[in-house]
């Protein structure tokens, strides 16, 4: 059985170095900007990319990528984001309670939906939700429509978000008997 050296030296088998397996992740480029820088000769361009990966079950992260490519700005947002994955509680197919994240002059109001209701989002905040795996959420969207800094105030927002578990521990109370209450 003959194998290339590629396959028998790239990782051999290993997950990468990050400690995540690729495989399992689905990214969205949300936004790509092409950006000048005038010199005395002219215009120099590049172009920006913003990426969200999420793994649809409760991680999510953004990265943003600038390079004189697309697809070179694509791949430096796309390792940025893997490597700012963090976990989102769930409550089912939805957020365990209402939540607003704050970034420049934007502001992001998610809330949860009862089962079946869908994502209601615009559409940065949909590629964040719908990577984290949120089926059911409402949003709105309030301020700017920059979709850089929605998409920063939706993670602050998903930051935000505690299980009724972790409220427990933290207040002291046992889950139940906060459950009521």
């Amino acid at each position: 059985m003959a194998h290339s050296r590629r396959d028998s030296d790239n990782n051999r088998g290993r997950r990468d170095d990050d400690g995540e397996d690729k495989g399992d992740l689905v990214d969205r480029v949300v936004y790509i900007n092409r950006v000048a820088k005038v010199v005395k000769g002219g215009r120099n361009f590049s172009f920006t990319a913003v990426v969200v990966v999420g793994d649809e079950h409760g991680k999510v992260g953004m990265g943003y990528g600038k390079a004189r490519e697309v697809p070179e700005a694509i791949r430096k947002a796309t390792d940025y984001a893997r490597r700012s994955l963090f976990e989102v509680p769930l409550s089912g197919t939805t957020i365990p309670h209402d939540v607003i994240g704050h970034h420049g002059a934007g502001q992001v109001l998610l809330r949860p939906a009862s089962a079946g209701t869908g994502v209601i989002a615009g559409g940065p905040v949909r590629a964040v939700v719908e990577c984290a795996g949120i089926h059911d959420v409402l949003s709105k969207c309030i301020g700017t429509n920059n979709p850089l800094n929605v998409i920063h105030a939706t993670m602050e927002a998903l930051r935000q978000l505690r299980s009724p578990e972790q409220v427990a521990i933290k207040r002291g109370v046992d889950v139940a008997s906060f459950a009521e209450g």
